[in-house]
């Protein structure tokens, strides 16, 4: 019991002894382009999200074999520069008239993702890991 003890004071000294030591803190300022960037972001990932929620493409997805959330799982786990590129298709087609070339956009990414070992949403594909 004596030897616990002795245990407990010596820890509790030690805590005690390195509590008093100041912790620093780091801090730098933002700028309005990080900012701006930052934004633009997650208005390209919530437009993504958007247009896999219509039903057509959500339709259309289902038709290919996949699921709508496991598209928008995809989108979360996107690369910014994925989301900006799949983003700018979406704003460059028609309304309504090259739904076909970006689901086959996110087919092929999602094929890809499959075909690397992050995701599973096609039983037909086969990992490489």
């Amino acid at each position: 019991m004596k030897n616990f003890k002795r245990l407990i004071a010596s820890l509790l000294i030690a805590s005690i002894t390195f509590a008093g030591f100041p912790l620093t803190a780091q801090a730098a300022i933002v700028s309005t382009d990080e900012v701006i960037a930052a934004d633009v972001l997650t208005a390209q990932r919530e437009r993504v999200s958007a247009f896999l929620a219509r039903d057509d493409v959500s339709k259309a997805l289902q038709v290919q074999g996949v699921s709508s959330q496991a598209a928008t799982d995809r989108v979360k786990a996107m690369s910014d520069a994925e989301v900006a590129q799949l983003a700018g298709r979406i704003d460059q087609a028609p309304a309504g008239g090259e739904v076909i070339e970006v689901l086959f956009l996110v087919f092929i990414i999602l094929l890809v993702t499959d075909i690397m070992g992050l995701t599973k949403v096609f039983p037909f594909t086969r990992s490489v890991r």
